[in-house]
């Protein structure tokens, strides 16, 4: 938990970095999600690189894993394609804590931006969109 709550403020401060527009994320144990507006791909590929590098080392040396363990393994990007992709993915990312048990309801995971959401425009409108755009019609391998 302690790395999951230094760790959510040091991505939306990568990613605001190179001027993106964060619109949502969670962080899990074990990968995490973001969802932002960004001028260039290769930007965040670079931020998300350095954070990865410099998170990876801090950890390591840490817990004594230095040249034992890779705590990063993959990027992966994806281009928005229209709106309901968009409003799917944000509610992908919403229920992402469910999805892998980590808890049964999405608003007691801490690590989210559905708080925010919650905040600026309450449950209703959060039911309304997921039952608008429902998250498990993302496609298949998208979080493998």
């Amino acid at each position: 938990p302690e790395r999951r709550s230094e760790f959510e403020p040091r991505l939306l401060a990568a990613m605001h970095g190179i001027g993106a527009e964060v619109i949502a994320w969670v962080i899990l144990p074990n990968h995490y999600h973001l969802l932002a507006n960004v001028d260039s791909l290769d930007l965040v590929s670079a931020a998300i690189q350095h954070l990865h590098g410099t998170t990876s080392r801090e950890w390591n040396l840490a817990d004594g894993q230095t040249g034992k363990r890779r705590v990063w393994y993959r990027y992966s990007d994806r281009v928005i394609r229209n709106d309901a992709h968009f409003s799917r993915a944000l509610n992908y990312i919403h229920i992402n804590p469910v999805k892998h048990r980590y808890v049964e309801d999405p608003y007691e995971w801490p690590w989210t931006s559905l708080h925010g959401y919650l905040e600026a425009h309450g449950r209703d409108w959060l039911r309304a969109q997921w039952k608008a755009f429902p998250p498990d019609r993302m496609g298949k391998g998208w979080d493998d």
